[in-house]
C-alpha cells in the first residue's frame, strides 16, 4: 500500500516543483533580473552569478533589499526590485536560481579549419 501511495505522491511532488521552478524562472524575466544579472543567471561585469546559489542565502538577501537593507551602495539598486516582491515570489525566485539548469543545447563551436584566404 505504502509504495502505491509513493508512486501517486512522488510525481505530483516533482510537477509542484517544476511550476514553482517555472514561476520562478518567469519572474527572473518579467522583474528584468536578466538585466544586469544575465539571461543564465551568470552576472555580468559587477553584478554577482546567482544561478545555483544557496537558496537560503539568495531568499536572505532578497528578503534584506526587501526592508530597504543592503551592504554597499551598488546593491542599494535591488532595494527597488525587492520591495514589491511577496514571499511566495521570493521562495519561486530562489527556486528557480538554486536549480538552474541551462537549456541551450545547441552550440555553435565551429572547428578552426585551415583552408581560405587567411581571414581578409
Amino acid at each position: 500500500m505504502k509504495t502505491i501511495v509513493w508512486f501517486c505522491l512522488f510525481p505530483a511532488l516533482l510537477l509542484a516543483k517544476s511550476a514553482l521552478y517555472e514561476t520562478g524562472k518567469q519572474l527572473y524575466f518579467a522583474k528584468g533580473c536578466n538585466g544586469c544579472h544575465g539571461i543564465k543567471a551568470e552576472g555580468m561585469n559587477e553584478y554577482p552569478l546567482l544561478a545555483n546559489r544557496a537558496k537560503g542565502y539568495l531568499a536572505n538577501k532578497i528578503k534584506r533589499f526587501r526592508q530597504g537593507l543592503s551592504d554597499n551602495q551598488q546593491q542599494e539598486l535591488m532595494i527597488g526590485f525587492a520591495r514589491g516582491l511577496s514571499d511566495e515570489e521570493i521562495d519561486a525566485l530562489t527556486t528557480y536560481l538554486n536549480e538552474f539548469e541551462d537549456e541551450q543545447t545547441q552550440r555553435y563551436d565551429i572547428p578552426f579549419e585551415s583552408w581560405g584566404d587567411g581571414g581578409s
